[in-house]
């Protein structure tokens, strides 16, 4: 319920900010500072989960928790705040910039330099590593979790340096895409698959590339 009012509140502040906007300015000095103002929400519904994260769950490490304990709760809620605050207010529309990437590093995530990410879904960022100048493409789940047995478990997803997962692929725990290691569009990597650097794979679940 919580993330649900939030949004609505950055919501009803953008209306109302407009309406102040376009009786104290008018109509059209609005419109040019209207993206100011949509800027301004972003960034407050980035914050927002953000805080919550660290708040509810704090630093994620890899490892097992049972179904019905506390944690796996919190950890919902806070996925919560990203999808029902910061992917409606800023992270659907900052796919592909560094802003996506500042923000998922306050989330916890471990990016290197001239990393191309078009994807917010890092379900646990704390155990995200993307290296220097990977790709991952848009539609991408990077999923750092499973549940099994009513156990939910934690391991880390290790992209390395020039690494790229490619359009609408998942990469499961423990998974690691080697050095220039490519996977393919609609791909999955296993649990604790290793891509070995500068190999080329596709598939579900994945197999050497044949062109």
């Amino acid at each position: 319920l919580i993330p649900v009012v939030v949004t609505c509140v950055i919501g009803l502040g953008v209306i109302v900010t407009l309406a102040f906007l376009v009786s104290t300015i008018g109509l059209w000095l609005t419109v040019a500072v209207s993206g100011i103002v949509m800027l301004a929400a972003g960034a407050v519904a980035a914050g927002v989960s953000t805080a919550a994260k660290w708040a509810l769950v704090g630093r994620i490490r890899a490892g097992e928790h049972p179904l019905w304990s506390s944690f796996v709760w919190r950890t919902e809620v806070s996925d919560t705040f990203v999808e029902m605050v910061a992917a409606v207010w800023f992270a659907n529309f900052a796919t592909g910039t560094p802003a996506l990437v500042w923000w998922l590093r306050s989330l916890g995530a471990r990016i290197g330099r001239g990393v191309w990410c078009e994807t917010y879904w890092l379900p646990e960022a704390d155990l995200a590593v993307i290296g220097d100048g990977a790709t991952v493409n848009r539609g991408c789940v990077v999923q750092t979790h499973l549940f099994h047995d009513r156990i939910m478990s934690m391991d880390s997803v290790t992209f390395d340096v020039g690494a790229t997962l490619g359009p609408h692929s998942v990469v499961l725990p423990a998974a690691r895409i080697g050095d220039h290691g490519t996977v393919g569009p609609a791909s999955l990597v296993m649990r604790g698959e290793f891509v070995p650097a500068g190999s080329r794979w596709s598939g579900n679940p994945i197999g050497p590339w044949r062109e």
